[in-house]
């Protein structure tokens, strides 16, 4: 995903508490006012659980 860079991620992800899933992923990137398409990919990914923001990079990045 070449229009999605990790800094965009990191900042609707910011605030996030680790372990998590995908729903409170979702939902953080919501409530920090991400734009449509990184809420869309984080909705869209097949894991859905996280240990921390590494793997969640990980997920983003390499689905």
């Amino acid at each position: 995903m070449a229009d999605l860079s990790p800094i965009d991620l990191q900042k609707a992800l910011s605030g996030m508490d680790y372990p998590t899933d995908k729903q409170h992923l979702v939902e953080r990137a919501k409530r920090n006012k991400a734009n449509e398409k990184i809420v869309s990919r984080l909705d869209g990914l097949k894991q859905d659980h996280f240990d921390g923001p590494n793997e969640v990079q990980k997920a983003v990045f390499n689905e």
